[in-house]
Protein backbone atom coordinates (compact mmCIF):
# COMPACT_ATOMS: atom_id res chain seq x y z
CA UNK A 1 0.00 0.00 0.00
CA UNK A 2 3.00 2.47 0.85
CA UNK A 3 4.00 1.77 -2.87
CA UNK A 4 0.95 1.87 -4.46
CA UNK A 5 0.82 6.01 -2.18
CA UNK A 6 4.23 6.52 -3.40
CA UNK A 7 3.24 5.96 -7.14
CA UNK A 8 -0.25 8.08 -6.64
CA UNK A 9 1.63 11.10 -5.00
CA UNK A 10 4.42 10.76 -7.84
CA UNK A 11 1.43 10.94 -10.73
CA UNK A 12 -0.56 13.32 -8.63
CA UNK A 13 3.02 15.77 -8.66
CA UNK A 14 3.97 15.12 -12.67
CA UNK A 15 -0.03 16.39 -13.01
CA UNK A 16 0.79 19.51 -11.02
CA UNK A 17 3.89 20.19 -12.62
CA UNK A 18 2.24 19.49 -16.08
CA UNK A 19 -0.62 22.22 -15.02
CA UNK A 20 2.09 24.55 -13.90
CA UNK A 21 3.96 24.56 -17.12
CA UNK A 22 0.72 24.61 -19.04
CA UNK A 23 -0.94 28.29 -17.24
CA UNK A 24 2.70 29.64 -17.46
CA UNK A 25 3.07 29.09 -21.02
CA UNK A 26 0.01 30.09 -21.46
CA UNK A 27 0.33 33.41 -19.30
CA UNK A 28 3.65 34.36 -20.92
CA UNK A 29 2.27 33.16 -24.90
CA UNK A 30 4.03 35.18 -27.62
CA UNK A 31 3.75 34.63 -31.28
CA UNK A 32 6.82 35.13 -33.20
CA UNK A 33 7.42 38.69 -33.15
CA UNK A 34 6.01 39.98 -36.56
CA UNK A 35 6.67 42.53 -38.51
CA UNK A 36 7.47 46.11 -36.82
CA UNK A 37 4.08 48.05 -38.48
CA UNK A 38 4.01 51.30 -35.95
CA UNK A 39 6.38 53.03 -37.87
CA UNK A 40 4.56 53.00 -41.07
CA UNK A 41 4.26 56.52 -42.50
CA UNK A 42 0.57 56.23 -43.71
CA UNK A 43 -1.06 58.63 -46.81
CA UNK A 44 -4.16 60.56 -44.95
CA UNK A 45 -7.60 60.12 -46.18
CA UNK A 46 -9.08 61.76 -49.45
CA UNK A 47 -12.04 63.00 -50.24
CA UNK A 48 -15.22 60.95 -51.44
CA UNK A 49 -18.48 61.29 -53.44
CA UNK A 50 -19.96 58.22 -52.00
CA UNK A 51 -22.89 58.62 -53.77
CA UNK A 52 -21.02 59.00 -57.37
CA UNK A 53 -18.62 56.28 -56.41
CA UNK A 54 -22.13 54.17 -56.06
CA UNK A 55 -23.27 55.47 -58.90
CA UNK A 56 -20.64 54.36 -60.96
CA UNK A 57 -20.31 50.26 -59.60
CA UNK A 58 -24.20 50.19 -60.45
CA UNK A 59 -23.25 51.43 -63.66
CA UNK A 60 -20.01 48.95 -64.15
CA UNK A 61 -22.72 45.93 -62.35
CA UNK A 62 -24.85 46.64 -65.76
CA UNK A 63 -22.11 45.87 -68.21
CA UNK A 64 -22.81 41.62 -68.61
CA UNK A 65 -19.42 40.55 -68.83
CA UNK A 66 -20.32 37.08 -68.08
CA UNK A 67 -17.52 34.25 -68.10
CA UNK A 68 -19.96 31.30 -68.88
CA UNK A 69 -18.67 27.83 -68.87
CA UNK A 70 -18.62 27.63 -72.63
CA UNK A 71 -16.97 30.67 -73.93
CA UNK A 72 -19.20 30.44 -77.04
CA UNK A 73 -21.72 31.90 -74.14
CA UNK A 74 -19.67 34.92 -73.30
CA UNK A 75 -21.07 38.27 -74.88
CA UNK A 76 -17.60 39.98 -76.35
CA UNK A 77 -18.88 43.34 -76.61
CA UNK A 78 -20.20 44.00 -73.24
CA UNK A 79 -16.14 44.11 -72.30
CA UNK A 80 -15.77 46.82 -75.48
CA UNK A 81 -18.73 48.88 -73.53
CA UNK A 82 -17.21 48.18 -70.19
CA UNK A 83 -13.82 49.40 -71.56
CA UNK A 84 -15.39 52.32 -73.03
CA UNK A 85 -17.78 52.94 -69.90
CA UNK A 86 -14.00 53.34 -68.09
CA UNK A 87 -12.64 56.07 -70.31
CA UNK A 88 -15.66 58.21 -69.95
CA UNK A 89 -16.04 57.81 -66.20
CA UNK A 90 -12.42 58.62 -65.25
CA UNK A 91 -10.73 61.09 -67.64
CA UNK A 92 -8.01 61.76 -65.12
CA UNK A 93 -7.22 58.60 -64.33
CA UNK A 94 -6.77 58.13 -68.12
CA UNK A 95 -5.22 61.12 -68.39
CA UNK A 96 -2.35 60.50 -65.96
CA UNK A 97 -2.30 56.72 -67.11
CA UNK A 98 -1.24 54.75 -70.42
CA UNK A 99 -3.21 52.02 -71.29
CA UNK A 100 -2.99 48.84 -73.21
CA UNK A 101 -5.04 45.59 -74.21
CA UNK A 102 -3.55 42.55 -73.82
CA UNK A 103 -4.95 38.68 -74.96
CA UNK A 104 -8.06 40.28 -76.41
CA UNK A 105 -9.19 42.12 -72.99
CA UNK A 106 -7.32 42.22 -70.37
CA UNK A 107 -6.19 45.39 -69.76
CA UNK A 108 -2.90 47.02 -68.09
CA UNK A 109 -2.48 50.59 -66.99
CA UNK A 110 0.96 52.44 -65.79
CA UNK A 111 1.28 55.38 -64.07
CA UNK A 112 4.77 56.21 -64.74
CA UNK A 113 7.19 57.41 -61.66
CA UNK A 114 9.68 59.88 -61.61
CA UNK A 115 12.22 57.52 -60.50
CA UNK A 116 12.23 54.79 -62.41
CA UNK A 117 15.16 53.05 -60.74
CA UNK A 118 12.27 52.25 -57.91
CA UNK A 119 10.44 48.44 -58.50
CA UNK A 120 6.72 49.46 -59.63
CA UNK A 121 3.71 48.03 -57.57
CA UNK A 122 0.93 46.14 -59.33
CA UNK A 123 -2.93 46.34 -57.90
CA UNK A 124 -4.97 43.80 -59.73
CA UNK A 125 -9.30 43.63 -60.36
CA UNK A 126 -10.54 41.57 -62.58
CA UNK A 127 -13.67 42.46 -65.09
CA UNK A 128 -15.60 39.76 -65.27
CA UNK A 129 -18.35 37.82 -63.14
CA UNK A 130 -19.82 34.74 -62.57
CA UNK A 131 -23.24 33.63 -64.27
CA UNK A 132 -26.43 33.77 -61.82
CA UNK A 133 -27.81 30.27 -61.98
CA UNK A 134 -30.76 29.49 -64.28
CA UNK A 135 -33.91 30.03 -62.52
CA UNK A 136 -32.92 31.80 -59.27
CA UNK A 137 -33.23 35.30 -60.42
CA UNK A 138 -36.58 35.45 -58.07
CA UNK A 139 -34.56 34.92 -55.42
CA UNK A 140 -32.73 38.26 -55.70
CA UNK A 141 -33.91 40.98 -54.13
CA UNK A 142 -33.16 43.19 -57.18
CA UNK A 143 -32.77 42.84 -60.56
CA UNK A 144 -29.11 40.83 -60.39
CA UNK A 145 -27.74 43.05 -63.25
CA UNK A 146 -30.05 45.92 -62.30
CA UNK A 147 -26.81 47.47 -60.05
CA UNK A 148 -29.76 49.15 -58.00
CA UNK A 149 -28.82 51.18 -54.88
CA UNK A 150 -31.37 49.98 -52.33
CA UNK A 151 -31.34 49.49 -48.29
CA UNK A 152 -27.64 51.51 -48.05
CA UNK A 153 -26.05 48.95 -50.70
CA UNK A 154 -25.46 48.56 -54.60
CA UNK A 155 -26.42 45.00 -55.48
CA UNK A 156 -25.88 42.91 -58.37
CA UNK A 157 -23.36 39.95 -59.62
CA UNK A 158 -19.80 41.54 -59.34
CA UNK A 159 -20.96 44.07 -56.77
CA UNK A 160 -17.96 42.41 -54.57
CA UNK A 161 -16.18 40.11 -56.78
CA UNK A 162 -14.74 42.08 -58.25
CA UNK A 163 -16.03 44.67 -60.00
CA UNK A 164 -16.38 46.12 -56.75
CA UNK A 165 -12.12 46.67 -56.29
CA UNK A 166 -12.13 47.60 -59.84
CA UNK A 167 -14.22 50.43 -59.34
CA UNK A 168 -13.10 51.32 -56.22
CA UNK A 169 -9.63 51.14 -58.01
CA UNK A 170 -10.56 54.05 -60.26
CA UNK A 171 -11.88 55.87 -57.75
CA UNK A 172 -8.72 56.10 -55.68
CA UNK A 173 -6.92 56.40 -58.64
CA UNK A 174 -9.11 59.03 -60.15
CA UNK A 175 -9.36 61.29 -56.89
CA UNK A 176 -5.28 61.61 -56.73
CA UNK A 177 -5.08 62.23 -60.02
CA UNK A 178 -7.50 65.17 -59.37
CA UNK A 179 -5.67 66.36 -57.05
CA UNK A 180 -2.74 66.67 -58.98
CA UNK A 181 -0.63 63.64 -57.22
CA UNK A 182 2.32 62.34 -59.16
CA UNK A 183 4.20 58.81 -58.15
CA UNK A 184 7.50 58.69 -57.44
CA UNK A 185 7.46 54.73 -57.49
CA UNK A 186 5.50 53.58 -61.22
CA UNK A 187 1.89 52.41 -60.17
CA UNK A 188 0.88 49.43 -62.68
CA UNK A 189 -2.77 48.67 -62.72
CA UNK A 190 -3.78 45.10 -64.17
CA UNK A 191 -7.62 43.83 -64.93
CA UNK A 192 -8.10 40.46 -66.16
CA UNK A 193 -11.50 39.50 -68.20
CA UNK A 194 -11.41 36.36 -67.68
CA UNK A 195 -10.27 35.23 -64.23
CA UNK A 196 -13.29 33.18 -63.79
CA UNK A 197 -12.99 31.19 -66.45
CA UNK A 198 -8.57 30.22 -66.00
CA UNK A 199 -7.10 33.73 -66.38
CA UNK A 200 -5.26 33.75 -69.54
CA UNK A 201 -5.55 37.48 -69.74
CA UNK A 202 -3.44 37.22 -66.41
CA UNK A 203 -1.19 34.48 -67.82
CA UNK A 204 -0.12 36.74 -71.11
CA UNK A 205 0.59 40.23 -68.49
CA UNK A 206 2.61 37.72 -66.77
CA UNK A 207 4.72 36.99 -69.87
CA UNK A 208 4.38 40.31 -70.82
CA UNK A 209 6.20 41.55 -67.69
CA UNK A 210 8.45 39.07 -67.96
CA UNK A 211 9.40 39.87 -71.57
CA UNK A 212 9.66 43.41 -69.96
CA UNK A 213 11.85 42.62 -67.25
CA UNK A 214 9.63 44.32 -64.70
CA UNK A 215 10.04 43.07 -60.94
CA UNK A 216 7.56 44.58 -59.50
CA UNK A 217 7.71 45.65 -55.50
CA UNK A 218 4.45 43.59 -54.21
CA UNK A 219 1.30 42.92 -55.97
CA UNK A 220 -1.92 43.15 -54.63
CA UNK A 221 -5.31 41.44 -55.79
CA UNK A 222 -8.22 40.33 -54.30
CA UNK A 223 -8.63 37.34 -51.67
CA UNK A 224 -9.47 37.83 -48.05
CA UNK A 225 -10.86 40.88 -46.44
CA UNK A 226 -11.51 42.11 -43.20
CA UNK A 227 -13.43 39.51 -40.93
CA UNK A 228 -16.37 41.01 -38.36
CA UNK A 229 -17.07 38.05 -36.34
CA UNK A 230 -13.91 35.90 -36.43
CA UNK A 231 -14.20 32.38 -34.33
CA UNK A 232 -10.63 32.93 -33.07
CA UNK A 233 -11.40 36.21 -31.19
CA UNK A 234 -14.87 36.50 -31.20
CA UNK A 235 -14.53 39.90 -32.99
CA UNK A 236 -13.27 41.97 -36.15
CA UNK A 237 -10.00 40.84 -38.18
CA UNK A 238 -8.07 41.81 -40.79
CA UNK A 239 -6.83 38.81 -42.82
CA UNK A 240 -4.14 39.17 -45.54
CA UNK A 241 -3.72 36.41 -47.80
CA UNK A 242 -0.11 35.33 -48.30
CA UNK A 243 -0.23 32.45 -50.46
CA UNK A 244 -3.01 30.40 -52.39
CA UNK A 245 -3.62 26.64 -52.54
CA UNK A 246 -2.55 25.43 -56.18
CA UNK A 247 -5.67 23.42 -58.41
CA UNK A 248 -6.02 20.92 -59.77
CA UNK A 249 -8.67 18.24 -61.72
CA UNK A 250 -7.49 14.33 -61.71
CA UNK A 251 -9.68 12.06 -64.26
CA UNK A 252 -10.00 8.78 -62.98
CA UNK A 253 -11.03 5.84 -65.70
CA UNK A 254 -11.88 2.65 -65.37
CA UNK A 255 -11.75 0.57 -68.48
CA UNK A 256 -14.40 -2.18 -68.81
CA UNK A 257 -16.17 -4.26 -71.75
CA UNK A 258 -19.68 -2.94 -72.25
CA UNK A 259 -22.79 -5.02 -73.14
CA UNK A 260 -26.33 -4.54 -72.45
CA UNK A 261 -27.05 -4.47 -68.97
CA UNK A 262 -29.79 -7.57 -68.90
CA UNK A 263 -26.25 -9.71 -68.77
CA UNK A 264 -24.25 -7.66 -66.57
CA UNK A 265 -20.72 -9.42 -65.17
CA UNK A 266 -20.21 -10.32 -61.79
CA UNK A 267 -18.58 -7.04 -60.95
CA UNK A 268 -21.38 -4.83 -62.85
CA UNK A 269 -18.33 -3.61 -65.12
CA UNK A 270 -16.32 -0.60 -65.13
CA UNK A 271 -18.76 1.55 -63.05
CA UNK A 272 -18.17 -0.49 -59.73
CA UNK A 273 -14.50 -0.46 -59.76
CA UNK A 274 -14.67 3.40 -60.33
CA UNK A 275 -16.61 3.92 -57.13
CA UNK A 276 -14.46 1.90 -55.66
CA UNK A 277 -11.63 3.84 -56.70
CA UNK A 278 -13.32 6.94 -56.06
CA UNK A 279 -14.27 5.90 -52.35
CA UNK A 280 -10.77 4.71 -51.35
CA UNK A 281 -9.30 8.53 -52.87
CA UNK A 282 -11.87 10.27 -51.05
CA UNK A 283 -11.32 8.40 -48.04
CA UNK A 284 -7.59 9.01 -48.02
CA UNK A 285 -7.66 12.55 -47.45
CA UNK A 286 -3.81 14.43 -46.95
CA UNK A 287 -3.49 14.73 -43.76
CA UNK A 288 -4.47 18.22 -41.28
CA UNK A 289 -1.00 20.73 -40.30
CA UNK A 290 -1.25 23.65 -38.45
CA UNK A 291 2.36 24.91 -40.57
CA UNK A 292 2.12 27.09 -43.12
CA UNK A 293 -0.04 30.13 -43.24
CA UNK A 294 -3.02 28.57 -41.63
CA UNK A 295 -1.45 27.60 -38.51
CA UNK A 296 0.39 31.26 -39.06
CA UNK A 297 -2.89 33.01 -38.59
CA UNK A 298 -4.24 30.98 -35.50
CA UNK A 299 -0.54 31.40 -33.81
CA UNK A 300 -1.07 35.58 -34.63
CA UNK A 301 -4.77 35.59 -33.61
CA UNK A 302 -4.46 33.51 -30.79
CA UNK A 303 -3.01 36.10 -27.82
CA UNK A 304 -6.56 38.06 -28.79
CA UNK A 305 -8.60 34.88 -28.07
CA UNK A 306 -9.69 33.26 -25.21
CA UNK A 307 -7.87 31.90 -22.44
CA UNK A 308 -8.59 28.52 -24.18
CA UNK A 309 -7.37 29.26 -27.11
CA UNK A 310 -4.37 30.80 -25.95
CA UNK A 311 -3.86 27.64 -23.88
CA UNK A 312 -3.92 25.60 -26.75
CA UNK A 313 -1.46 26.99 -28.95
CA UNK A 314 1.04 28.10 -26.41
CA UNK A 315 1.28 24.54 -25.72
CA UNK A 316 0.59 22.62 -29.04
CA UNK A 317 3.06 19.95 -28.33
CA UNK A 318 0.30 18.87 -25.82
CA UNK A 319 -2.77 20.12 -27.35
CA UNK A 320 -2.37 19.93 -31.46
CA UNK A 321 -4.50 16.95 -32.12
CA UNK A 322 -7.13 18.80 -30.27
CA UNK A 323 -6.35 22.43 -31.93
CA UNK A 324 -6.79 20.79 -35.39
CA UNK A 325 -9.93 18.75 -34.52
CA UNK A 326 -11.57 21.78 -33.33
CA UNK A 327 -10.10 23.50 -36.81
CA UNK A 328 -11.63 20.95 -38.83
CA UNK A 329 -15.33 20.77 -37.18
CA UNK A 330 -16.17 23.29 -40.17
CA UNK A 331 -15.23 22.89 -44.01
CA UNK A 332 -13.50 25.74 -44.15
CA UNK A 333 -11.15 25.68 -41.41
CA UNK A 334 -9.89 22.21 -42.55
CA UNK A 335 -9.38 23.27 -45.82
CA UNK A 336 -6.98 25.81 -44.40
CA UNK A 337 -4.78 23.06 -42.93
CA UNK A 338 -4.47 20.54 -45.70
CA UNK A 339 -4.79 19.55 -49.62
CA UNK A 340 -8.41 19.07 -50.17
CA UNK A 341 -9.97 16.34 -52.13
CA UNK A 342 -13.65 16.52 -54.04
CA UNK A 343 -15.13 14.31 -56.34
CA UNK A 344 -17.21 16.42 -58.51
CA UNK A 345 -18.11 14.93 -61.84
CA UNK A 346 -19.22 11.37 -62.85
CA UNK A 347 -19.27 9.82 -66.82
CA UNK A 348 -20.57 6.20 -67.59
CA UNK A 349 -23.10 4.94 -69.97
CA UNK A 350 -24.88 7.20 -72.35
CA UNK A 351 -28.14 5.03 -71.68
CA UNK A 352 -29.65 3.27 -68.52
CA UNK A 353 -29.56 -0.25 -70.18
CA UNK A 354 -25.80 -0.16 -71.82
CA UNK A 355 -23.01 -0.90 -69.57
CA UNK A 356 -20.01 1.39 -70.43
CA UNK A 357 -17.03 0.91 -71.83
CA UNK A 358 -15.12 2.85 -69.72
CA UNK A 359 -16.52 5.17 -66.19
CA UNK A 360 -14.89 8.66 -65.78
CA UNK A 361 -14.73 10.53 -62.50
CA UNK A 362 -13.33 13.96 -61.68
CA UNK A 363 -11.78 14.89 -58.34
CA UNK A 364 -11.09 18.75 -58.00
CA UNK A 365 -8.03 19.19 -55.61
CA UNK A 366 -6.95 22.52 -53.77
CA UNK A 367 -3.65 21.90 -53.07
CA UNK A 368 -1.91 23.40 -49.87
CA UNK A 369 1.40 24.90 -50.03
CA UNK A 370 4.14 22.51 -49.23
CA UNK A 371 2.35 19.51 -51.10
CA UNK A 372 2.20 19.29 -54.70
CA UNK A 373 0.32 17.56 -57.92
CA UNK A 374 2.87 14.97 -57.81
CA UNK A 375 2.00 14.09 -54.25
CA UNK A 376 -1.59 14.62 -55.01
CA UNK A 377 -1.20 11.91 -57.67
CA UNK A 378 0.81 9.51 -56.09
CA UNK A 379 -1.51 9.26 -52.75
CA UNK A 380 -4.41 8.71 -55.38
CA UNK A 381 -2.43 5.65 -57.03
CA UNK A 382 -1.67 4.81 -53.16
CA UNK A 383 -5.39 4.77 -52.15
CA UNK A 384 -6.20 2.75 -54.78
CA UNK A 385 -3.90 -0.10 -54.96
CA UNK A 386 -4.44 -2.66 -57.81
CA UNK A 387 -7.67 -1.47 -58.85
CA UNK A 388 -7.42 -1.05 -62.57
CA UNK A 389 -7.74 2.49 -63.22
CA UNK A 390 -5.98 5.10 -65.15
CA UNK A 391 -5.51 8.39 -64.13
CA UNK A 392 -4.75 11.92 -65.96
CA UNK A 393 -4.66 15.74 -65.53
CA UNK A 394 -8.26 17.11 -66.70
CA UNK A 395 -5.09 19.97 -67.44
CA UNK A 396 -2.00 20.89 -66.80
CA UNK A 397 -2.44 21.67 -62.68
CA UNK A 398 -1.65 25.17 -61.22
CA UNK A 399 0.53 24.48 -58.37
CA UNK A 400 0.29 26.37 -54.71
CA UNK A 401 1.78 29.56 -54.73
CA UNK A 402 4.82 30.62 -52.61
CA UNK A 403 4.35 31.79 -49.44
CA UNK A 404 4.61 35.87 -49.11
CA UNK A 405 6.68 37.34 -46.79
CA UNK A 406 5.10 38.81 -43.47
CA UNK A 407 8.97 40.82 -42.48
CA UNK A 408 8.49 43.24 -45.45
CA UNK A 409 8.55 46.71 -46.32
CA UNK A 410 5.29 45.37 -48.77
CA UNK A 411 3.86 43.64 -45.98
CA UNK A 412 4.38 46.29 -43.83
CA UNK A 413 2.64 48.86 -45.75
CA UNK A 414 -0.26 46.71 -46.69
CA UNK A 415 -0.73 45.15 -43.54
CA UNK A 416 -0.55 48.41 -41.57
CA UNK A 417 -2.81 50.05 -44.27
CA UNK A 418 -5.17 47.04 -43.54
CA UNK A 419 -5.34 47.29 -39.67
CA UNK A 420 -5.91 50.74 -39.80
CA UNK A 421 -8.94 50.54 -42.05
CA UNK A 422 -10.38 47.54 -40.08
CA UNK A 423 -9.35 49.16 -36.40
CA UNK A 424 -9.01 45.41 -35.61
CA UNK A 425 -5.93 42.94 -35.86
CA UNK A 426 -3.99 41.76 -38.48
CA UNK A 427 -3.20 38.49 -39.57
CA UNK A 428 -1.35 36.49 -42.72
CA UNK A 429 -3.82 33.58 -43.86
CA UNK A 430 -4.54 31.20 -46.56
CA UNK A 431 -6.67 32.10 -49.57
CA UNK A 432 -8.11 28.54 -50.54
CA UNK A 433 -9.98 29.17 -53.80
CA UNK A 434 -7.72 30.61 -56.74
CA UNK A 435 -6.96 34.19 -58.28
CA UNK A 436 -5.23 36.40 -61.24
CA UNK A 437 -2.20 37.01 -58.56
CA UNK A 438 -0.98 33.48 -58.68
CA UNK A 439 0.07 33.91 -62.27
CA UNK A 440 1.98 36.95 -61.18
CA UNK A 441 4.42 35.30 -58.60
CA UNK A 442 7.50 35.70 -60.86
CA UNK A 443 7.12 39.17 -61.25
CA UNK A 444 7.08 40.14 -57.59
CA UNK A 445 8.23 37.98 -54.67
CA UNK A 446 5.68 39.33 -52.66
CA UNK A 447 1.73 38.50 -53.70
CA UNK A 448 -0.76 39.88 -51.50
CA UNK A 449 -4.29 39.51 -51.49
CA UNK A 450 -6.92 41.05 -49.64
CA UNK A 451 -10.15 43.53 -50.18
CA UNK A 452 -10.60 46.62 -48.13
CA UNK A 453 -14.24 45.19 -46.88
CA UNK A 454 -15.82 44.08 -43.76
CA UNK A 455 -17.86 41.19 -43.95
CA UNK A 456 -19.46 38.21 -41.67
CA UNK A 457 -18.88 34.84 -41.75
CA UNK A 458 -22.64 34.68 -43.38
CA UNK A 459 -22.80 37.66 -45.19
CA UNK A 460 -19.66 36.42 -47.11
CA UNK A 461 -21.60 34.09 -48.60
CA UNK A 462 -23.27 36.23 -50.90
CA UNK A 463 -20.09 35.71 -53.44
CA UNK A 464 -20.97 33.90 -56.42
CA UNK A 465 -24.28 33.05 -54.73
CA UNK A 466 -27.54 35.24 -54.55
CA UNK A 467 -28.23 38.67 -53.76
CA UNK A 468 -24.74 39.75 -53.85
CA UNK A 469 -24.28 43.66 -52.58
CA UNK A 470 -21.60 46.30 -51.71
CA UNK A 471 -23.02 48.03 -48.74
CA UNK A 472 -22.02 51.98 -49.24
CA UNK A 473 -20.02 51.47 -46.19
CA UNK A 474 -17.71 49.24 -47.90
CA UNK A 475 -17.44 51.24 -51.07
CA UNK A 476 -15.88 54.25 -48.75
CA UNK A 477 -13.75 51.85 -47.13
CA UNK A 478 -12.61 50.13 -50.25
CA UNK A 479 -12.35 54.03 -52.04
CA UNK A 480 -9.89 55.05 -49.10
CA UNK A 481 -7.63 52.26 -49.08
CA UNK A 482 -6.66 52.18 -52.78
CA UNK A 483 -6.52 55.76 -52.55
CA UNK A 484 -3.91 55.45 -49.78
CA UNK A 485 -2.21 52.41 -50.35
CA UNK A 486 -1.12 54.25 -53.98
CA UNK A 487 -0.26 57.43 -52.00
CA UNK A 488 1.31 55.16 -49.93
CA UNK A 489 3.60 52.77 -51.69
CA UNK A 490 4.33 54.94 -54.82
CA UNK A 491 5.50 58.51 -52.66
CA UNK A 492 9.06 56.35 -52.98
Amino acid sequence: MKLIGRIALGLLGLVILLAAVVVVRTLTYKPNAGADLSKVKLAPAVAIDTAKAAEHLSQSIQFQTVSNQDKADNQTSEWDKLHAWLQTTYPAAHAAMTREVVAGHTLVYTWAGSDPALAPVVLMAHQDVVPVTPGTEDDWKHPPFGGVIAEGAVWGRGAIDDKGSLVTLFEGVEALAQQGYKPKRTLILVSGHDEEAGGAGAQAVAELFKSRGIKAQFVLDEGMAIISDNPLTGGQVALVGIAEKGYATLMVTAEAVGGHSSAPPADSGGVLTLARAVTKIAEDQAPMKLDGPGGMMMETLAPQGSFMIRMAMANRWLFEPLIIKQAAATPSGAALLHTTTAPTMLKGSPKENVLPQDATAWINYRIAPGDSSAGVLARAKAAVGALPVTFAWSRKPNEPSPVSSTTSEAWKMVAALAGDTAKAPVAPSLVTAGTDSRYLVGVADDVYRFQPMVFSLETIKMIHGTNEHMSLENLDRAVQFYARLIATSTAG
